[in-house]
């Protein structure tokens, strides 16, 4: 079982892709070479090959690091299941976590959520959707500080807040006001059901 997330840049029309375009690349390589693991193509628009376990983790973090240039955001459709075929790049792979990242991409045009996800399993979906609607509501909001504290987090969860403060350079106390104010212990615990609930079978 892989998880493919597709996805495109909201307003990337109005900022140069100087801006994000590298920091893009750059955090996608940790997933392997393009085109087989990664591609961005259409101008605005990637596709990502991952594992199950980290297909929600990943579209969040591709979020608060897009989310640290004011003005950006991303909508992504992931789909988890089988891959079937493997052809000279993701965008030409196939397979029913191919065909559900897209359906469910699409779909997103249509609706006013960001994010979503496609398992194959109605129940499963339902309450995963439910609960990332939830949390969008706050994280669609995010401004480009809490968006900055929530990417370092995620990158370093092992930080301490004093550790947090000197790489941000702020004052200890300004770090929990951030977090506090990015949800993040939210935002953690979305992560922590989700990964329960996808090796849950």
């Amino acid at each position: 079982m892989i998880a493919i997330i597709t996805g495109d840049i909201i307003n990337s029309e109005n900022h140069p892709s100087s801006q994000w375009l590298d920091l893009l690349k750059q955090y996608f390589n940790q997933f392997g070479p393009s085109p087989m693991n990664w591609e961005i193509y259409r101008g605005d628009e990637f596709q990502l090959k991952v594992t199950e376990k980290n297909a929600l983790f990943t579209a969040i973090r591709i979020k608060a690091m897009l989310k640290t240039i004011k003005g950006l955001d991303v909508r992504m459709g992931i789909g988890i299941g089988l891959e079937t075929y493997i052809g000279t790049g993701v965008t030409e792979s196939n397979g029913p976590a191919y065909q559900r990242s897209g359906r469910n991409f699409e779909s997103l045009k249509e609706s006013k959520v960001n994010i979503s996800i496609a398992t194959g399993v109605e129940q499963k979906d339902r309450t995963l959707n439910l609960i990332l609607q939830l949390a969008l509501d706050f994280m669609d909001d995010w401004s480009v500080v809490s968006a900055e504290i929530v990417t370092l987090v995620l990158d370093h969860p092992t930080y301490s807040q004093k550790e947090i403060a000197q790489k941000l350079g702020i004052k200890q106390s300004a770090v929990s006001q951030r977090l506090k104010r990015a949800r993040l212990d939210l935002v953690l615990d979305v992560l922590s059901y989700y990964e329960e609930a996808i090796t849950d079978n």
